[in-house]
């Protein structure tokens, strides 16, 4: 499997100037869309129930990431570093905007799905370069010792400057509006959503073209990818179970830990693919081998909302307790 995946680590997948100014426009577009639900009586709920929001943030931001990085340790031995990387890189970013749809479907606390995607989402612009930067060095440290990788220096000051210009300006701005013009928010909302959906999906589909057009060989196209869909799986699922474990050991309510269960394993992936594409952050010269990265990402974009509708599809069966 190792073997596979490596015909993947030897790609180099990068966009032009043109490309990457599309790329960050879908990406303001979506963060906007996700920051008009942002409200400032988000924040005043978090002291009123903290237990259940912080529970969830803490899973986010800190279980998530850790396991991961633990999980591409004990992978290590048939995943490549890059697809470890990648996988890091998807644990750091915030939960995606579909999250909310999917909980509502599960019955499950809608409330505290968006009050976490909200949240997660305000701090973005700094725990998800903090988070990449230190589990993603705590991985390449290991793989150096196994002789797999050199040194890699994850770039965290060049990701804090631009994910702060890419979703920091968004997210103000979608606060400002949802603030000032409450009336306009809720009559775009809605549309946006979907608008986000779709130019979600076709950033995931540019990135599937990229790495089918830098494979050459028809076995390796299949072989690579289906081994690269096998880690997405593995690693998404056991999200979906920390989320939900994590739950169930603070006794929250059953609404509480199916929206737990769905904002662990529903990521903001454009938000990593968009990072892999910045050369500001990833230089070409230095993250040449990207392949893995790019791929993993835009799998797990994929593949999330298959197993979000079937986790959910699962939850709505169940009687709540």
């Amino acid at each position: 499997m190792k073997e596979l995946l490596a015909n993947l680590d030897t790609l180099s997948i990068n966009l032009g100037a043109g490309e990457m100014f599309v790329v960050n426009i879908i990406l303001a577009v979506v963060m906007f869309g996700v920051a008009l639900g942002i409200k400032v009586q988000t924040f005043k709920d978090v002291f009123q129930r903290p237990t259940a929001v912080l529970a969830g943030v803490t899973l986010q931001y800190f279980v998530l990431p850790a396991v991961t990085c633990l999980l591409a340790i004990v992978l290590n031995p048939i995943i490549t570093p890059m697809v470890a990387i990648g996988m890091i890189l998807v644990a750091s970013c915030p939960g995606g905007n579909i999250s909310n749809f999917m909980t509502s479907l599960s019955k499950g606390n809608v409330e505290l799905s968006v009050s976490m995607t909200a949240i997660t989402t305000a701090l973005a612009s700094f725990i998800t370069p903090l988070n990449f930067w230190f589990w993603g060095t705590i991985y390449c440290r290991f793989a150096s010792v196994r002789n797999d990788i050199p040194t890699l220096e994850i770039p965290f000051m060049d990701m804090l400057h631009q994910i702060l210009l890419i979703l920091g300006i968004p997210i103000i701005v979608g606060m400002l509006c949802a603030h000032y013009l409450p009336n306009f928010s809720k009559r775009i909302v809605k549309p946006l959503q979907w608008l986000s959906i779709l130019l979600f999906m076709g950033m995931v589909a540019v990135s599937l073209t990229q790495v089918l057009t830098a494979l050459e060989a028809r076995w390796a196209v299949y072989a690579s990818i289906l081994a690269a869909v096998l880690v997405v799986i593995i690693h998404n699922a056991t999200a979906l179970t920390s989320g939900y474990t994590v739950a169930r050991l603070l006794k929250l309510p059953e609404a509480d830990c199916r929206s737990l269960t769905i904002e662990t394993g529903i990521q903001n992936s454009g938000l990593g693919l968009a990072l892999l594409f910045n050369p500001a952050i990833f230089d070409p010269t230095v993250w040449s081998s990207n392949g893995g990265m790019v791929l993993i990402t835009a799998l797990w974009g994929v593949w999330h909302i298959v197993s979000g509708l079937t986790v959910a599809t699962i939850f709505r069966r169940r009687k709540l307790a």
